[in-house]
């Protein structure tokens, strides 16, 4: 009776809802375009304003690394270690010292100009001199940014203030409190630029959404063209009509069949728990610059009885709407002990990772039981990796709490599919974290045209950035296995090296690699070994 009414009532909300005015309809979805364009715009504005502060704290700790330094100014040793910090501060183009208020000496060598200290605009709060438009003594002359704390000082490109991964039709600017622009993305309208250089808001003009972000140190700008769209369906609302009808018809009869489906998916997954007709396969993980196979993620399958196979995004959510998924997340962590006990016991330095959903992300319930589970067993705990994706980030507190707990536990901790969700920017820097999962859509888009194929590198240097190691999912190629490589990302798992695998077969494959693979990780951590 309870289904009955159930259906009863998604049948009548869409046929209610295919009666409404448009109008009324085209009056809240402008409502909500101004919600999301206003929220989106604000968060970048926020992304781009710590982007400024990372940029200028990394030159900022070079400068004070080079002003404790003993060595004599300008001598080789001097000189050779301003070349090494402008190689290694990501900011940092040259490096110079500054003696007599002339420049005596860069990271290129001996100035043989005489160039004279600049006169700084901007003095920030930790006694930095900032000098805007200095032209460098090497590369193409385009104007730098001076930044100058005592006798030393290096140029910073502007732009990378202001490199964000953003939509591309907005544009950033970067500017010191009191409005001096530091960097811009070519704003269209430079007069709105002026304006919110004086006086920084967030709102909207007839052609521009605009939004801002500040603090004591920097003031971050980012505006973006409106749309057309809103205005279109505000003129023609009763074009809509008949498509709004056949939409909650075709709307009611899929809500129709997916209950029905829904309904038999639960009791049947109920079942399939209850019984422990589960599986696991094990995806391996890489060590790309060795080859070695590090460990695996675990993949929860289910094969009905008749042999066909249920995929986990259809029964996973189900599992979690229907208060399954405590049942099923047990069962994954005694199927991932009972598979990998040995092999972990015997080899120490491999993993296995577990998937945590998002209602375990939020109440660490999940944690207190592999810690009993594991008891007794012999694994460790570092061994067992958890996963999180975006979603268990919805409760941010209890998120932060429950992975800060993992990683005193001993575990290692890593945000899974990155970059395919609302909050991995806005979150990122403020959960413990060890590990940055690269979402397949981004790997598959390496080496293309693709407008996702410049975020990859991005995501790369922005775990970098944040002390986080990397792991590609999806690697299918060898071009996309030298890009990765290239670039420093340490692991990665895909078809390119082996397809998910039983446990047995897992176990066979990690062994065959360490064999494999393992001699040449040796000679690389011990290069003396080798001679």
């Amino acid at each position: 009776m309870k289904r009955a009414r159930t259906i009863a009532a998604i049948v009548l909300g869409a046929l209610i809802g295919a009666a409404l005015p448009v109008i009324t309809v085209a009056y809240f979805s402008w409502l909500r375009q101004q919600e999301v364009e206003q929220s989106t715009l604000a968060s970048t504005a926020e992304r781009t304003l710590l982007r400024a502060h990372r940029a200028y704290e990394g030159g900022l700790q070079a400068l004070r690394k080079l002003n404790q330094t003993r060595v004599p100014p300008c001598s080789p040793e001097h000189v050779q270690l301003m070349r090494n910090l402008a190689v290694s501060t990501r900011t940092a183009e040259q490096v110079g010292y500054f003696e007599r208020g002339k420049l005596r000496c860069t990271s290129w060598g001996m100035t043989e100009s005489d160039i004279p200290e600049p006169i700084a605009d901007h003095t920030t709060a930790d006694g930095a001199a900032l000098t805007f438009g200095v032209r460098p003594q090497a590369g193409d002359g385009s104007p730098m940014l001076a930044m100058q704390l005592g006798k030393h000082d290096l140029l910073i490109d502007p732009s990378r203030f202001v490199d964000v991964i953003a939509d591309p039709t907005v544009r950033l600017a970067v500017a010191t409190p009191d409005g001096r622009l530091v960097a811009q993305q070519a704003l269209p309208d430079q007069e709105l630029l002026s304006r919110l250089l004086r006086t920084p808001a967030t709102g909207h003009t007839t052609h521009s959404w605009y939004a801002t972000a500040q603090d004591h140190e920097w003031l971050a700008i980012a505006v973006s063209p409106r749309t057309g769209f809103v205005d279109s369906l505000g003129r023609q609302p009763w074009a809509l009509l008949p498509l709004a009808v056949i939409g909650a018809l075709l709307g009611a009869l899929g809500a129709l069949w997916l209950s029905r489906r829904r309904h038999s998916l639960r009791n049947e997954l109920a079942s399939a728990v209850r019984r422990r007709e589960l599986s696991m396969q094990y995806q391996p993980i890489i060590e790309l610059d060795t080859g070695v196979c590090v460990g695996a993620e675990s993949l929860v399958r289910w094969c009905r009885a008749d042999g066909t196979q249920v995929k986990p995004d259809l029964f996973i959510p189900v599992a979690e709407e229907t208060g399954l998924i405590d049942a099923l997340t047990d069962h994954v962590i005694d199927l991932v002990i009972n598979d990998m006990r040995d092999l972990l016991v015997r080899d120490r330095s491999a993993h296995i990772a577990i998937n945590l959903s998002a209602g375990d992300v939020g109440s660490g319930r999940a944690l207190k039981v592999l810690s009993a589970k594991l008891q007794g067993t012999g694994i460790h705990p570092q061994q067992i990796w958890l996963e999180a994706t975006e979603r268990g980030f919805i409760d941010i507190e209890g998120a932060r709490s429950s992975l800060a707990a993992a990683r005193r536990a001993g575990h290692c901790v890593a945000i899974d599919d990155f970059g395919v969700g609302y909050s991995s920017l806005q979150y990122l820097q403020t959960l413990p974290l060890d590990a940055l999962k690269i979402d397949k859509s981004f790997i598959e888009a390496i080496g293309t045209h693709s407008a996702t194929s410049p975020v990859t590198s991005h995501i790369i240097d922005m775990a970098k950035t944040l002390g986080l190691f990397t792991v590609a999912e999806g690697v299918e190629t060898s071009a996309q296995l030298a890009y990765l490589q290239a670039r420093q990302v340490e692991f990665g798992q895909g078809w390119l090296f082996s397809r998910p695998l039983s446990s047995s077969e897992f176990i066979t494959y990690h062994e065959k690699r360490l064999k494999q693979y393992g001699k040449a990780k040796e000679n690389m951590q011990n290069p003396n070994s080798a001679m």
